[in-house]
C-alpha cells in the first residue's frame, strides 16, 4: 500500500505527483494489470523463458 503524508503548505497537484509516482516505483498497477486475466502455466513458463533470454542477451 502506497501512502503519502501532506507536507505543510503542499499543493494537491503536488501530493497527487508524489503519491503517482510512489505507485508507479512500487509496481501496483503493472501487478494489477499482469493479473486481469487468467494465464495459463504453459504460457506463464514461456513468458519467464523470454524475459531470462532478453536479460542474459543484454549481459
Amino acid at each position: 500500500m502506497s501512502d503519502v503524508k501532506l507536507n505543510e503548505g503542499e499543493s494537491f497537484e503536488s501530493l497527487l505527483r508524489r503519491f503517482t509516482k510512489r505507485v508507479e516505483q512500487s509496481g501496483v498497477l503493472s501487478e494489477v494489470r499482469r493479473r486481469a486475466f487468467f494465464e495459463k502455466p504453459s504460457i506463464k513458463r514461456k513468458r519467464k523463458e523470454a524475459q531470462k533470454r532478453r536479460k542474459t542477451a543484454r549481459r
